[in-house]
Parts: C-alpha cells; structure tokens; sequence
C-alpha cells in the first residue's frame, strides 16, 4: 500500500497537494503546523477540510518558532509587505519549511510512510529561498541520511504557476471545492479572501488568468 502525508495548511496550494495525493496515493493522512499564525483560521480550516475529504488530520505544535523569528504572519505588529530593493516579503518566515518537512519526515517514518508531499513552488515563490526546488532536494537527502529511511518528498506545483495551479485542481474535479474552501488569505479570510495582501492578489490574478483561458466571466472577487 502505498501511503502518503501532506503538509497542509489548509491553503489552495496545500489542498491542491491534498487532492492531488488521493489520485496518486492508497492511503494519505494530513499534518497541520501551529507555530502562533496571525489567523488561528487556518488551523481550524485545515481540520474542515481533512474531515470532509475522510482523512486524518494532526496538528503539531510549532509555537517555537514564534520565538525564534519575527515576521509578519506570526507578528500582528508588522506590516504585511511585499518585498522591495531585493529584499524578502515581510511574510517570509525563516526556516519554516525546513522545519515542517523535517518534523513531517519524523511523523511519516513513525507512521511507516515514505511519500511526504508539499506544496512549495518555485514559480511564484515571492523569493523564499525553502521554496526552491534545490532546497527541497538536498533536504530529501539529509532526512533520508539522518533517519536511515527512504524519503521521497513530492512538489506537484514546483514548476507551475498560480494559473497552472487552478488548472490542475480543474484537472482534479476540485476547482469548486479550493475556491470556495480554502483559505489563502493573509488577512484569514476564507474563499476568495481580502483582495488585497500580497497572497490574495497572487492566488485572484492566476484565478483571472485561468478563466480568461476558459473563456467564462465569471468574477474572481466575491
């Protein structure tokens, strides 16, 4: 049997991953990070969305890394801005993917599961350098070296867009469902979200790109 674990946030790429993993996998669980997000939604649509797709749900305590790093999803003190002169968003929380693939890894060889899947792209990665694709795979690595277990982390959305992102949900019977349920927004506002932080206006221009290609004029903002 062939068993996988998604990172999940809760969010249209993680839930696209979600799907994604029931195609291509017989048995797949979910796991949730809390390290102190600015919207505790998140968490708790994570949960929705694990129960109604049939799938367990865990939720780890990650609140260590509030205390490690100061940024704007962890922070209600700091502006939510993009990245300017080079510089990284202010979202950007350092070593988050690293910690939660590594923390997945543990959860998945204790589970007796080798396929570990997240939903990091390189395409429209704001400049996180744990997004990259080389990052992921010298990570596959270390982990498979450290716990003497063979990994093998899966990126279905490293080489896409935010277009190509809503396509491929298309593609999985899921356009209605991560539209409608999934919850991207900075400002934790579920659906289509707050039209205005950085995530929303990324997650409503790949949506308006892909029905363009539709040809349907249906509006991308409720």
């Amino acid at each position: 049997m062939k068993k996988a674990l998604v990172v999940f946030s809760g969010g249209q790429d993680s839930t696209t991953c979600l799907f994604w993993a029931l195609k291509h996998f017989d048995q797949v669980e979910t796991v949730t990070f809390d390290y102190n997000q600015r919207h505790k939604e998140e968490i708790e649509v994570a949960k929705k969305i694990a129960h109604e797709m049939s799938v367990e749900n865990t939720v780890i305590d990650m609140s260590l890394l509030n205390q490690l790093t100061s940024n704007a999803l962890t922070r209600s003190d700091i502006e939510i801005k993009e990245g300017e002169d080079g510089e990284l968003p202010t979202t950007f929380v350092d070593g988050r993917n690293h910690l939660f693939l590594s923390f997945a890894a543990i959860m998945a060889k204790a589970k007796g599961i080798n396929h570990i899947i997240t939903g990091v792209c390189e395409t429209d990665f704001s400049g996180y350098p744990d997004c990259r694709d080389m990052f992921v795979k010298s990570l596959n690595v270390t982990l498979n070296l450290a716990m003497d277990y063979n990994f093998v982390i899966h990126t279905p959305l490293m080489w896409i867009d935010k277009k190509e992102t809503w396509a491929l949900a298309a593609e999985l019977g899921a356009f209605d469902y991560i539209r409608e349920k999934t919850l991207t927004c900075y400002n934790g506002i579920v659906g289509d979200g707050c039209g205005e932080c950085p995530a929303c206006k990324l997650r409503s221009e790949g949506l308006r790109k892909f029905l363009e290609e539709q040809g349907t004029g249906v509006s991308t903002h409720v």
